[in-house]
């Protein structure tokens, strides 16, 4: 097989904007991402946080870095553009990666209130 650049994009919510919440809720996410993606750290071309404006306690990449192999991970945080009514308190990922499986079997993880965002992509359909 080829080897191609894929996209994962997944999402969730914290309660509180706190380091402890959003180090846990950044925790959790990649822990999914990477369980149910199965891929090597080092495959990892670039990865984009984005965090809506309520949270500011907390860089998301400052906890991707910690992650096992990710220190040399190319890492970014960005601000979400603010929409009236959108999702609160919400972290977003995009990581684009070099890997052999096809697009179909990239698994996009939406948790805790993030859900509503794509529940076509929900982690409990996997």
């Amino acid at each position: 097989m080829d080897w191609k650049v894929r996209a994962i994009r997944g999402a969730t919510t914290v309660s509180v904007n706190t380091k402890e919440a959003i180090r846990e809720a950044v925790g959790e996410l990649l822990d999914a991402i990477e369980i149910h993606n199965q891929f090597d750290p080092a495959d990892i071309v670039s990865v984009t946080f984005s965090v809506t404006r309520d949270l500011d306690a907390l860089f998301p990449a400052a906890i991707a870095r910690e992650r096992p192999c990710w220190e040399n991970v190319p890492l970014l945080d960005v601000q979400q553009m603010y929409v009236a009514g959108s999702l609160e308190r919400c972290i977003r990922v995009l990581i684009h990666l070099n890997t052999q499986k096809p697009q179909a079997e990239i698994h996009h993880p939406y948790l805790r209130q993030a859900q509503v965002l794509r529940p076509d992509w929900h982690l409990a359909r996997l």
